[in-house]
C-alpha cells in the first residue's frame, strides 16, 4: 500500500522543518568560546583577586628561623611545627568575625576582612616581625567553594584548595556547558559585604577574559541558562508523547483508506 502524494509531501515538509528547527539552535556564533576581535587582554589576578570577608574560615601558621620563637602564634608544639599540613587538624584555625576580624594570638583583635590573602598575609608578617626576625606567614582559605548550576554535565559545589580559581576552571570542573547551556549569558552571583551583585558575562567573546569575576571569590554561584530550545521540550509530558503516537496511527489509517 503506498501512500497518496500529497500527504507524502506532506510528511517530507513535516520531517524538513523538524530538521531546520534542530539546526538552527545551535548556530556556531552561538557555540564558539572567545571567537576573534580586537578585545585587548589585561587580567590580572591582584587586581581581582577576592578579597577575604566575614564568614572566612583561615588556617595561619608561623615560620621563623628560631622555632621556639612561633610557638606563641601556631599553638602547637615545636614537634608538630615541623610537620604541618594544609590537612593537619592542629594547624591554627581562625573564622573572620562580623566585624571582619580575628582574635590572633599575641598580636589581638587583627582586621583582615577587605584584604586579599596576599595583602593579610603581608600584614601579618609586619606585625609579627616586632616579635620574631623575618617571620614567614602562610595562610589558607578553608571554606572556599564555587556552586556552579544549570546546563551543565555536573553541577554542583566544589571547594577549591586555593583562591586562585578562574571562571573557566569552575565551569570544566562542572564538566562544562551542556548544548543547551547559554553561553552568551552566564550568570555569576557574588556577595561582598553582605550585599548580592549580580554580573553577565558572555563566553562567546575575548572580552570574558577581562570580567571582574573572571577570577572567582569565595562562596560564587555560576548559573548556565538552558537556551530556547530546552525550554520547549521542557514543555513536553508523557502525554505528549502519546498523542503524537495517536496521530501517526491516525495518519498511517487515512493513507490506508485514501489509497
Amino acid at each position: 500500500m503506498l501512500m497518496p502524494k500529497h500527504l507524502f509531501k506532506y510528511c517530507i515538509a513535516i520531517i524538513s522543518i523538524g530538521i531546520f528547527m534542530l539546526t538552527s539552535c545551535a548556530s556556531r556564533k552561538n557555540m564558539i568560546y572567545f571567537q576573534p576581535d580586537s578585545t585587548a587582554l589585561n587580567t590580572s589576578f591582584e587586581q581581582n583577586a577576592p578579597k577575604l570577608q566575614a564568614g572566612d574560615i583561615l588556617t595561619i601558621n608561623v615560620t621563623a628561623d628560631d622555632i621556639r620563637a612561633t610557638e606563641p602564634f601556631n599553638q602547637v608544639s615545636v614537634y608538630q611545627t615541623s610537620t604541618l599540613q594544609n590537612t593537619n587538624p592542629f594547624i591554627p584555625t581562625y573564622t573572620i568575625d562580623q566585624n571582619g576580624y580575628v582574635d590572633f594570638p599575641k598580636l589581638g583583635k587583627v582586621l583582615l576582612a577587605g584584604k586579599t590573602r596576599t595583602e593579610a598575609i603581608d600584614y601579618l608578617r609586619g606585625e609579627i616581625s616586632r616579635y620574631i626576625v623575618d617571620p614567614g606567614v602562610n595562610m589558607n582559605i578553608r571554606n572556599f567553594r564555587v556552586t556552579v548550576l544549570g546546563e551543565v554535565k555536573l553541577p554542583g559545589t566544589y571547594s577549591i584548595e586555593n583562591d586562585r580559581i578562574t571562571l573557566l576552571e569552575a565551569l570544566g570542573m562542572a564538566g562544562d556547558l551542556t548544548i543547551n547551556g547559554i553561553r552568551k549569558n552566564v550568570l555569576v552571583v557574588r556577595e561582598q559585604n553582605g550585599v548580592k551583585q549580580e554580573y553577565r558575562v558572555d563566553l562567546t567573546q575575548r572580552d570574558a577574559l577581562n570580567s571582574p569575576v573572571y577570577y572567582l571569590a569565595q562562596n560564587d554561584v555560576i548559573y548556565v541558562e538552558p537556551n530556547g530550545a530546552k525550554l520547549q521540550s521542557s514543555k513536553y509530558t508523557q502525554n505528549t508523547t502519546i498523542f503524537v503516537s495517536i496521530a501517526g496511527v491516525i495518519i498511517t489509517v487515512i493513507s490506508v483508506l485514501t489509497r
